[in-house]
């Protein structure tokens, strides 16, 4: 289970926190949707007033980062 406030193992519910952001993030660019204008809806589903309360969730995952690599490497292909 969840640890508790004075155990030092475990995972804790923050940590559930970062995992779905990042997920859903990981989610967005798979299915080709625009993760920069649907963080206002990560966001608010969080609880969060602001978006820059959200990217602290955010964690650069190996997966996330590929990813959004890949997004960048077909934005730069369709550049040229």
């Amino acid at each position: 289970g969840l640890r508790g406030v004075s155990d030092n193992h475990g995972p804790r519910l923050h940590d559930m926190r970062h995992l779905f952001a990042t997920r859903t993030l990981v989610r967005w660019y798979q299915s080709g949707q625009d993760p920069e204008r649907r963080l206002p809806i990560l966001s608010a589903y969080l609880g969060h007033a602001h978006v820059a309360d959200t990217q602290w969730y955010l964690s650069a995952t190996p997966e996330l980062m590929r990813e959004s690599m890949r997004r960048l490497e077909r934005y730069w292909e369709n550049r040229s």
